[in-house]
């Protein structure tokens, strides 16, 4: 009994110790090695992972040899990602390049031998990236991660604003404002708005008080999005003519601003003039905005 229970306490150290020193070793690798893991990132993962498996429990193995073997596979990949930072030669030679398989919206049959892929496995890859249609792909190549990245024809591409030559707002990362009931009053006032604006924003979607809010996030074009602690409750999301005259009135107000914060008269004659085009829409449109 004593014997098994030393035994027993001699596999957990060893196995703790092994842990540890794989914790260091992927710490060392860094975040690439497991992100863009190639052919020989993955043998030299299978290596690791079983010395330290021996390691652990065979206790013929000694801890030392055991250590020296995972340090030594796993400073090799280290080195031998400094040397490719350095030599373009030689990270052909370790990690290979990659393969064009459609060129010019042709399929390169050599291409799909040289790397051992059947036409249905191309297609498997090209459904991944959402490329269905053959004649929707311009270009594919076959990464030395083994991942596919595509280029669809401009024809298949879909439509985006700059596509259309229009020139949109630049969007700004959405912010939590409201988080189990508490406000966050500082990122709220970075944004520009204040505490009395916001709960008027969550009471137009069920909210009697900050307190029935789980979660409030706003986004840089002034929406809120609520998550009641009551999950039953319905939440009224803010009408389209509601936001629509919110917009405006916020665009005037911004006009008013810059047109106070400039010296330049001609600067502030053109606020001003946009600024009253505005008031002059609000005014055209109050009967079409109301609910």
């Amino acid at each position: 009994m004593g014997k098994t229970m030393s035994e027993a306490m001699l596999i957990l150290i060893r196995s703790i110790i092994s842990f540890l020193v794989l914790l260091l070793l992927t710490r060392l690798m860094g975040k690439k090695q497991i992100s863009q893991m190639t052919f020989f990132d993955y043998v030299v993962g299978i290596t690791i992972g079983s010395i330290a498996a021996s390691m652990s429990v065979d206790q013929n193995i000694m801890l030392a040899n055991g250590l020296i073997g995972l340090a030594v596979w796993g400073l090799i990949p280290i080195l031998i990602s400094i040397l490719n930072l350095k030599s373009n030669l030689f990270r052909t030679l370790t990690d290979g390049s990659p393969t064009v398989l459609i060129e010019n919206g042709k399929v390169m049959e050599k291409s799909l031998t040289k790397e051992g892929l059947a036409i249905d496995e191309l297609m498997l890859l090209l459904r991944q990236k959402n490329a269905f249609k053959l004649s929707d792909v311009e270009f594919a190549v076959l990464e030395n991660d083994g991942q596919l990245s595509v280029l669809k024809k401009s024809s298949a591409e879909p439509i985006t604003p700059a596509t259309m030559g229009m020139v949109v707002e630049m969007e700004k990362e959405p912010r939590l404002v409201i988080a189990d009931g508490t406000v966050m009053e500082l990122t709220l006032k970075e944004m520009g708005y204040t505490k009395e604006w916001l709960l008027g924003e969550i009471t137009k979607q069920g909210a009697k008080s900050f307190s029935d809010v789980f979660l409030g996030q706003l986004e840089s074009n002034g929406k809120v999005y609520v998550d009641l602690y009551q999950d039953k409750v319905k939440v009224n999301q803010p009408k389209q003519k509601q936001m629509v005259k919110a917009n405006l009135k916020k665009v005037h107000a911004d006009l008013m601003t810059y047109s106070l914060e400039t010296d330049a008269p001609q600067a502030k004659k053109m606020y001003e003039e946009e600024a009253n085009r505005i008031e002059n829409v609000l005014k055209s449109l109050e009967s079409f905005l109301k609910e």
